[in-house]
């Protein structure tokens, strides 16, 4: 793989993740429930975390970029993309942010698909991993916010 290319994803996939800490950030400056505020904080960390982790292997390949796959349960693609609103209720700002974050990984798998590089193809798939890993662990809080359980 060329060193261009290389470059190139590497800058798409931190201004990803850049995009990603800054709408979050938005939404917990905007919403109005302490819940989903700090849900949202949260979320905008994770994501100045995963910019500073592609840093890293950008300046050193030689680290060890690689993700577990997690069970894909879809839960994600059963709801509606919901509209960013300052009351929203917790399940629903779940819900929008695993829909990014689903939005994220099909994007990324979908360029794995295109590659013809195996290196590149490789990279993309990584990136795809991390990305349902964080669909995963919002999909689980949905879950348990959404669908409380009665006793």
């Amino acid at each position: 793989m060329d060193k261009t290319t290389l470059e190139g994803l590497f800058q798409q996939a931190i201004k990803r993740e850049v995009e990603a800490g800054a709408f979050y950030r938005d939404v917990a400056e905007r919403v109005q429930n302490p819940a989903v505020k700090k849900i949202f904080q949260s979320l905008s960390e994770e994501e100045q975390k995963h910019e500073e982790m592609l840093w890293r292997y950008h300046s050193d390949p030689s680290f060890y970029m690689k993700f577990k796959a997690p069970q894909d349960y879809k839960v994600a693609e059963t709801v509606e993309l919901p509209e960013l609103k300052a009351d929203m209720k917790p399940a629903d700002a779940l819900a929008l942010a695993m829909k990014k974050e689903q939005q994220a990984a099909e994007f990324y798998q979908s360029l794995a698909t295109m590659s013809t590089e195996e290196d590149l193809k490789n990279i993309y798939e990584e990136l795809a991993k991390m990305e349902l890993g964080h669909k995963h662990r919002l999909e689980n809080l949905y879950v348990d916010v959404g669908y409380p359980e009665v006793w």
